[in-house]
């Protein structure tokens, strides 16, 4: 409002101080927002131009002790002003989640003259310098600290290396337009597995052909002590390799049984897709107790980590048995053909999740799938599989009422995967599960639409199988699932998977009916959810009650996780508690089954002692329901899809 002096001369002076304070404050205003928008980086943005050389990037490896990598980069410059920059946003994460703090000791330095950088304000992800101008390259070196005891990269039996933790890159290109010169030397008389194509090797030195960094990055290490090199394509035109890392030579054991159903992975996946997009491609499968677990895809590889006794005790160990089938899906569904928001011209560039209900949901679908198809898995582990999954949106997603399954694409960023308390009403990343649930009902419609004469594997082929052989990364949006769908069979597919993504509370159990199978409860656990249960993988030695009392428990008495609104959490059962007695008696397993056995015929509460920040309390949980574990049925009179779904192709 304007000030409009009057006649007095103190109203006079009034007036001129009100219009000076005004004119101040528009002052700061405009200086905060000055301000505001000074707060960005100032890092060059990509540009799809040639860098002016190539880089070479050597890692010593070998440090199986304190794991440490010491890395020595080579890059050409030009003189002025340059950024570098250390990978954030890591494909296959999803979220920005390199590890900047591990890297330390950085020395840069030209014509053997050190050189000074600053970490960029408000990146901490980039380095800038300015480069003299007698200078054509600069030597960077530095260390990545890899010992982190809850999830080893390095041990003195095995490695897994990832290029983009040890590597700094020019910013201001794209990344493909960058090529490096990659060597690694490893401990003594270790092998290593990798897509990457060796030049030369002199001692315990490899080093690679050169290549671009998008593709470097994408083709990280596994080297061990003991080390097989397993052919699961023999006379395919297109190599695949188990190359597998152990604690010990007796874990590289492979029965004639398990040789033959990885082998048949591979069949199995290149019959659906009916094409390939890889030159070659190698599993990289450590069987460690020491060295963290891993499952991340690759183009032409992929980091597959589970327990050492992964061949050695076959029959006790169906669950995760589902993780190189659903990695190696990754090389259709995400890598070759990768949804258009998470492709990104470096890895400084933020990505988009939001279809990561395709990217993750259907390989998840696929994973299951071709487990089952290879023989990998029995049918009945298949079914058992499944039953769990169902199960947790059957009782278990109370998340669903108040967010979407679109919305769990933004956990990879906002929880970076970390541990969340009462996971059934935050969720935590349910594209994959809840996605796969939905593309089990699409099989069946694609089915019901077509009378059994077309599936989702014609969809498979249509969308992830076209340019067979070739691996330059093909986006796709929303539009063009909607549109393959409908070459497959027409039918509103945009509403129908909007009801599912972007709808709370989506129907995510339709699939069961639909593929002539119910979701049924009973007292006892299937074989599968006891092996589930019982692994020594991290989350695992779990006792699940989820499906009755509402809560699991780990080995060390610990509450784990309650179910929202379940029996237990209206009790006033915590998360991280540790349940110290059942009805007066010692807590154990067998006990707390027994209480929830009896209370089924009895009106009275299950008394839980818990011991809870330093204090004790009693609760009282009304429940009655006995012990419920899931399992599949058939629903006799109706088509069994899921039965053929699983059948082997010939």
């Amino acid at each position: 409002m304007p000030c409009v002096p009057t006649a007095a001369s103190l109203a006079v002076v009034r007036c001129k101080q009100a219009s000076v304070a005004l004119a101040i404050s528009i002052a700061l205003a405009a200086g905060a927002v000055g301000a505001q928008e000074a707060r960005s980086d100032q890092v060059p943005p990509p540009q799809d131009t040639a860098y002016v050389g190539t880089v070479t990037l050597h890692v010593d490896a070998s440090d199986t002790v304190q794991g440490i990598f010491r890395v020595h980069e080579t890059i050409p410059v030009k003189g002025g002003p340059l950024t570098l920059l250390y990978p954030q946003w890591i494909p296959g994460d999803h979220s920005p989640t390199g590890p900047i703090a591990m890297l330390a000791g950085l020395k840069l330095s030209g014509n053997g003259k050190p050189l000074m950088w600053k970490r960029d304000k408000y990146n901490v992800y980039a380095f800038h310098l300015d480069v003299p101008a007698d200078v054509s390259s600069i030597d960077a070196d530095f260390q990545y600290l890899s010992g982190r005891s809850d999830d080893f990269e390095i041990t003195d039996r095995m490695m897994d290396m990832e290029w983009s933790k040890v590597s700094l890159y020019p910013a201001g290109y794209f990344s493909r337009d960058i090529t490096f010169a990659p060597s690694v030397t490893l401990a003594h008389g270790w092998q290593l597995g990798a897509a990457l194509e060796t030049a030369s090797q002199s001692g315990d030195t490899t080093t690679f052909k050169p290549v671009t960094f998008n593709n470097l990055i994408d083709s990280p290490i596994y080297a061990g002590q003991y080390f097989k090199r397993v052919d699961l394509n023999p006379g395919g035109d297109a190599p695949v390799h188990l190359d597998i890392v152990a604690d010990a030579p007796k874990y590289l054991e492979m029965t004639p049984e398990q040789l033959k159903v990885h082998r048949a992975l591979v069949t199995q996946a290149v019959k659906l897709f009916g094409s390939h997009h890889y030159d070659h491609y190698d599993f990289l499968f450590s069987l460690s107790d020491q060295m963290g677990g891993n499952g991340t895809e690759h183009h032409q590889s992929s980091e597959d980590g589970l327990g050492a006794d992964y061949f050695t005790a076959w029959s006790d160990n169906a669950p995760e048995r589902d993780l190189l089938a659903h990695e190696y899906t990754h090389s259709w569904n995400g890598k070759f053909r990768r949804p258009a928001d998470l492709w990104t011209p470096n890895f400084n560039v933020p990505m988009g999740d939001s279809l990561l209900w395709v990217y993750e949901g259907q390989t998840q679908y696929w994973g299951y799938v071709l487990t089952a198809r290879a023989g990998i898995w029995t049918p009945q582990q298949f079914f058992d599989a499944l039953a769990m999954m169902a199960a947790n949106y059957d009782r278990n997603r109370e998340g669903f009422h108040w967010r979407t399954l679109e919305d769990t694409t933004n956990d990879p960023t906002a929880a970076r995967r970390s541990s969340l308390p009462y996971r059934s009403w935050q969720m935590s990343e349910d594209y994959y599960s809840g996605g796969q649930m939905m593309w089990l009902e699409v099989d069946a419609k694609l089915r019901a639409l077509t009378h059994d004469h077309k599936s989702l594997d014609d969809f498979a082929q249509a969308f992830f199988g076209v340019d067979n052989g070739s691996y330059v990364t093909k986006t796709y949006t929303f539009d063009d699932v909607v549109a393959t769908l409908n070459t497959v069979a027409p039918y509103d597919w945009a509403a129908f998977l909007h009801a599912h993504v972007d709808t709370l509370d989506p129907p995510l159990q339709n699939g069961l009916a639909a593929t002539g199978w119910k979701l049924v409860y009973t007292d006892k656990e299937s074989d599968y959810e006891k092996q589930y249960n019982s692994r020594p993988e991290p989350s695992r030695h779990l006792y699940n009650f989820a499906w009755s009392i509402g809560l699991t428990m780990n080995d060390k008495s610990q509450i784990n996780d309650v179910r929202w609104d379940g029996p237990a959490f209206k009790a006033g059962v915590s998360t991280g508690a540790t349940l110290v007695a059942v009805n007066g008696q010692d807590y154990s397993t067998d006990i707390l089954k027994a209480a929830i056995t009896a209370a089924k015929d009895s009106k009275t509460p299950i008394q839980l002692l818990l011991k809870y920040q330093g204090g004790f309390r009693t609760v009282a949980v009304d429940y009655h329901g006995g012990l419920q574990y899931p399992h599949l049925v058939r629903v006799e009179g109706t088509p069994d899809y899921l039965s053929q779904i699983i059948a082997a192709r010939k």
